[in-house]
């Protein structure tokens, strides 16, 4: 039995100083969840267990609000609720050993975020502007000429001489555009469509490009699937360690066989990260002395570290209209505002240290000898490292990305077409799309710099994760040749599978619930605050959820497990993949051609080879195809199932009124 597999209780009372009100009122409410038949097909009305638990003016009792909030999304999601003597006791859901059975608990947690979203006024008017007839180039369209009748798609490819044909996939990257064919906006397709996912729809941060594949052998070009390349989770353990920039497996290599190459990449990353530091402020301050910067002493790294902890109190104190009041492009204004303040005092101070202590091995002339000198030094080794994670953490969104998004709409995926429109997200195509849309000052960067500093966006490594912990026929044996897209005969273009991701994160818990949390740690004087700036650091949510948690008194590490162990995959897309992405080598070697971008009837013909005409002779295939119909009455997998909207929210209700019972 593995430390997992334990049996393990988290402790939830209310924190030493609620009033014994809210002591109460917790314990009933738990007494309530406890008894309670919960169905996990149903969502939880929380204003009915409040009313049941005999708790109100939720608003006014914050503590109890949080921890009310984030009992009723724990026990939605399978937790389990003992009351004992000394107090009451979560314990989180088991996995399931049937891959189907734990399949279904997932899907179940996931429709418990998205049907509320799909219940919000503003969504289902979405959607039904989306399903409205209107006129366009002469005629009546609607998102359902985006759909492809399934008995028409069958019989086509069953009578067809060449049934290639009758499927033409074409990736078109969404902009700010509309459809030629229906003149609908192309985010509004993609939207649409993505609604249709088991789990909610939600922008991410960062990054972004959603892509749509669509079919030109329809009058409409209906949608065969969707995608979207995403900036990168900064930190996934087995994908670092497979590309082999890792720091402690970096480290590991350049120790066995050092090179001048790498010696001289470090002492450069030193100069860059000088150069690319607004100082103007700290010289004038009398924070850093001009001679600093060419020899560093630990007095200015002092000094450094001393601003960068003032700057990071005053951002604190900083009103937030005053921060989005600055102008986009303003790099020197930004570079002047107390978190970058803070952020380049600090990174400041980091350089000059490592200067401090790799210079007498590095200088004047980087050499292998001098590198496997300073990695006998524990002192000097701590510096590489330092340098090593700056870099990564500089390149992991310009070189590497997600895709987040991946899947193909009904009737297609009943032939596989999700392998298909996974592998033309990593196409040529898609690679040069990145790299323009891309090729433009970096925020974080120019706000340090207090100029433009564009980064690098040519792509090296796509990864994704399944839905599902028992696998992912999607994505398994999804291999093809690299010649497929303009590449070497020799080589392949497959989704590896690295292994698998912690169940770690925030998707168990609503909006409701993060903001009974914030306001619950505010209020107790969290002196740390979480604006969701960019720039301020990575998943704001996640830090969010950890200060309520904390505010609580009640485990973050226990309670952020959501239980859903996922399958990490990724696609290299060149040879020299680590040095590349460091930056130790200044141009990729791709294994595709990025110029290739006409090349989708290629990666077609390869999927209808392999994949789409071998399930289009299965009778079941082709009769679940059968089943989707845009005839009256409507039945298509591609539409937006909306759920009832029993108990939905109203969107007349005020913040304050939505935590109260």
């Amino acid at each position: 039995m593995t430390d997992e597999d334990e049996t393990k209780y988290v402790n939830i009372s209310l924190p030493a100083g609620t009033s014994r009100t809210e002591r109460e009122g917790f314990l009933r409410l738990c007494k309530v969840l406890s008894t309670a038949p919960l169905d996990p097909r149903r969502r939880v009305v929380r204003e009915r267990v409040f009313a049941e638990a005999e708790i109100t003016d939720l608003y006014n009792r914050p503590t109890l609000g949080a921890a009310a909030h984030t009992l009723i999304d724990l026990a939605e999601q399978g937790w389990t609720l003992k009351l004992y003597r000394h107090g009451p006791l979560l314990m989180p859901p088991p996995s399931h050993p049937d891959p189907e059975t734990e399949k279904a608990r997932i899907r179940r947690q996931e429709h418990l975020r998205r049907d509320p979203q799909l219940r919000q006024p503003s969504v289902r008017r979405f959607i039904e502007r989306m399903e409205k007839p209107r006129e366009h180039a002469g005629g009546l369209v609607s998102i359902f000429n985006l759909m492809r009748d399934g008995r028409e798609l069958a019989d086509a490819l069953e009578t067809a001489d060449n049934p290639s044909a009758v499927i033409q996939p074409y990736v078109q990257v969404v902009d700010s555009g509309k459809c030629e064919h229906t003149g609908l906006a192309l985010h509004d397709i993609w939207r649409y469509f993505r609604h249709t996912w088991s789990n909610a729809y939600f922008t991410v941060p960062g990054r972004s490009m959603p892509i749509l594949v669509r079919d030109a052998a329809t009058a409409h070009h209906a949608v065969i699937g969707l995608a979207a390349i995403s900036s990168p989770v900064v930190q996934i353990a087995e994908r670092d360690q497979w590309m082999g920039w890792d720091t402690d497996t970096f480290l590991e290599s350049i120790r066995e066989t050092p090179t001048q190459k790498v010696a001289q990449w470090l002492s450069a990353r030193i100069d860059t990260q000088l150069h690319e530091i607004y100082v103007e402020d700290l010289l004038n301050d009398d924070v850093l002395q001009p001679t600093a910067l060419q020899q560093p002493t630990l007095d200015a790294v002092a000094l450094l570290r001393a601003d960068a902890e003032r700057h990071r109190q005053k951002h604190h104190r900083t009103p937030l209209r005053e921060v989005r009041q600055i102008e986009r492009d303003d790099w020197a204004e930004r570079a002047r505002t107390p978190l970058f303040r803070s952020k380049r005092a600090t990174a400041l101070a980091d350089t000059l240290e490592t200067a401090l202590v790799l210079n007498p091995y590095l200088q004047p002339t980087p050499t292998a000898e001098g590198l496997a000198a300073a990695l006998k030094d524990s002192k000097a080794r701590t510096q590489v490292r330092r340098l090593v994670r700056r870099a990564r953490g500089e390149r992991v969104g310009t070189v590497i990305a997600d895709l987040t998004v991946c899947g193909a709409v009904a009737p297609y995926n009943a032939l596989a077409a999700g392998k298909l429109v996974g592998a033309l997200a990593v196409s040529p195509k898609v690679i040069s799309a990145y790299r323009t849309k891309y090729a433009r000052p970096s925020e974080i960067a120019s706000a340090m710099a207090g100029r433009g500093i564009e980064r690098e966006s040519r792509l090296a490594f796509i990864s994704t994760t399944s839905l599902y912990g028992s696998g992912s026929s999607q994505y398994n044996r999804l291999r093809w040749p690299a010649e497929v897209m303009g590449g070497p005969s020799d080589q392949q273009i497959s989704f590896h599978q690295l292994g698998r991701s912690r169940s770690f994160g925030t998707s168990q818990f609503t909006d409701d619930t993060v903001d009974a949390l914030v306001r619950l740690s505010r209020l107790q004087g969290a002196t740390v605050r979480v604006n969701s700036l960019f720039g301020e650091g990575v998943s704001p949510r996640l830090r969010k959820v950890r200060l309520g948690l904390a505010a609580l008194g009640w485990s973050s590490n226990e309670l952020l497990k959501h239980g859903r162990e996922r399958i990490v995959y990724g696609v290299r897309l060149v040879e020299n993949l680590r040095d590349y992405s460091l930056g130790i080598d200044p141009d990729p070697s791709y294994l595709v051609d990025p110029e290739q971008v006409e090349g989708e009837a290629a990666v077609a013909q390869w999927w209808f080879e392999r994949w789409g005409h071998r399930r289009a002779r299965q009778a079941a295939v082709a009769e679940s195809m059968r089943t989707h119909r845009l005839v009256r009455p409507l039945r298509h997998g591609a539409r937006v199932s909306l759920p009832d909207v029993e108990d939905a929210p109203s969107e007349q209700t005020p913040p304050a009124t939505a935590q109260q019972a």
